[in-house]
């Protein structure tokens, strides 16, 4: 789909007789122009024009630190190993310091859950700045606009770079634009993977030939896709792939931050000299130069109103501002403000129903994800009764239960663990109360698991027939480390006997 008009649409409808015939039949005929969509019409390039402002800044800096952490994180180690490691093959998670496995994965959903009550807030608040500025397709998509106009030159330039014939120049230029970006991608490939893969190994097996084939595949599926989304796709992918563009409106209100265009300041749009006055001229301080057009990544006009496609990035502004400038208008034509603002002259407000709703319910969520991540307690222990016999009487007079000891240990150090048994007496459904009956514990006392082992020991429990008071008991299972009595867990098994009616 593309914007521009197919040569079929119908020509737009008769400008109002009473409008302005200095610089405002331009604007009526483009403000009320009928754009027919093509669905199989060939998506037109974009050629962007780069201007300095304080927003082109502003993302800059944003993308420092976000690119500076996906390169860098995966080399970064902690207690030897990868500090940000997905080892899907050993079904662990390794997060900085702490250590997620497969029964984790609700905090994973939680943390999902909380990105995405965090975004609905921003865009309450800020409007789409996610996208403008933080977003991964806008940033790579940015560094590829910029390799381009590092070799073939400005927005014009390109331009003419691309309707010449081919020649010695031309491919030359061409081919570095394409060698970089398949250089970059080639990394950000590398480094995606070696989120999953350690990335030392990762590149000491490339760099010796001897990377795997399912390691050498993905590399190059991922740089791939880098290479069309921000090389080919571009906008495209913000225009109709991306599903934030759609429903972001549903998170706006009156009072949400977006990227406007003063109307009734800049109507009536034309060109005029920088000293002429535009009373006289029955002008608007829009100067009609089509830069805010130019800068746009996703090539819309800001002043046809706000748009879906539009990201918020601010480079429409920085451009307007330098014009305003060199114009002598103060500057804010195009400006990030509210609906509020702009129809009614109300400042902006802070405390408005949706908001707090958003940032309450956020705040809840951080609240319970931190808590239960600080309660989490980073041993599982399972216990399997041996169900190919009930019990076993001994010749010593003693009735025997066997069991498989499972010791899941979570954490990233090692630990000591003690193991002890004590029976249990149920109340009700849930509650549990100490018993006295003299179970006798046959098996290791003392287990040292190593960090992010699991270990299966076989343990025995008996009782004298004697003492026997119930053929099904619960027994409970007391797993607690040494080192750090914190690290304690339990689980509750049954020991079955003989009916006492039988002695």
């Amino acid at each position: 789909m593309n914007k521009r008009d197919n040569k079929d649409a119908e020509p737009p409808p008769a400008r109002d007789k009473n409008s302005s015939d200095k610089g405002g039949a331009k604007t009526a005929e483009h403000n009320e122009a009928i754009h027919v969509l093509n669905l199989y019409q060939t998506a037109e390039k974009i050629y962007t024009r780069r201007l300095e402002g304080f927003y082109r800044s502003l993302r800059r800096w944003a993308w420092i630190p976000m690119l500076a952490g996906y390169f860098l994180i995966p080399w970064l180690s902690i207690d030897g190993r990868q500090a940000v490691w997905f080892d899907l093959a050993e079904r662990k998670f390794h997060i900085f310091w702490i250590t997620l496995w497969p029964q984790d994965l609700p905090f994973l959903a939680a943390l999902l859950i909380i990105s995405a009550f965090a975004l609905f807030t921003i865009t309450n608040l800020l409007g789409r700045v996610w996208c403008g500025f933080s977003c991964p397709q806008t940033v790579w998509t940015g560094i590829f606009i910029a390799i381009e106009d590092w070799f073939e030159g400005d927005r014009n330039k390109r331009i003419k770079l691309d309707a010449q014939p081919w020649s010695v120049d031309k491919i030359a230029r061409k081919s570095a634009v394409q060698l970089c970006w398949v250089s970059f991608s080639f990394i950000t490939g590398l480094t995606f993977v070696g989120y999953f893969n350690p990335i030392r190994e990762l590149v000491s097996d490339l760099f010796y030939l001897s990377i795997s084939g399912a390691a050498l595949f993905w590399t190059l599926l991922f740089t791939a896709l880098t290479w069309a989304n921000a090389g080919l796709m571009r906008e495209q992918i913000c225009l109709y792939v991306c599903p934030y563009a759609r429903f972001q409106s549903v998170m706006f209100d009156s009072d949400t931050l977006i990227v406007s265009y003063n109307q009734n300041r800049g109507e009536v749009r034309g060109p005029r000299k920088a000293n002429q006055d535009i009373r006289e001229t029955g002008l608007g301080d829009c100067v009609d130069c089509t830069l805010c057009v130019q800068v746009c990544p996703t090539g819309i006009d800001i002043r046809d109103g706000l748009q879906y496609e539009c990201i918020s990035c601010g480079l429409c502004i920085d451009a307007c501002n330098a014009v305003m400038e060199k114009m002598h208008y103060p500057p804010g034509l195009i400006d990030f403000t509210t609906e509020n603002t702009l129809k009614n002259g109300v400042g902006f407000r802070w405390l408005r129903p949706r908001l707090v709703g958003y940032f309450s319910v956020l705040a809840l969520l951080c609240s319970l994800f931190v808590y239960q991540l600080s309660v989490r307690i980073p041993l599982e222990i399972d216990i399997i009764r041996d169900r190919s016999m009930l019990y076993r009487a001994t010749p010593e007079g003693m009735i025997e239960n066997s069991y498989q000891l499972k010791i899941n240990n979570m954490d990233q150090q090692t630990h000591q663990y003690s193991i002890s048994v004590r029976p249990v007496v149920e109340d009700g459904a849930d509650n549990t109360s100490e018993k006295t009956e003299p179970f006798i514990y046959l098996g290791q006392s003392q287990v040292e698991v190593a960090e992010g082992e699991v270990i299966e020991m076989l343990v025995r429990l008996q009782i004298p027939e004697q003492q026997i008071e119930q053929s099904n008991t619960a027994v409970e299972f007391i797993v607690v480390s040494t080192t750090t009595p914190t690290v304690k867990n339990t689980e509750i098994s049954r020991f079955l006997a003989p009916a006492r009616a039988a002695y």
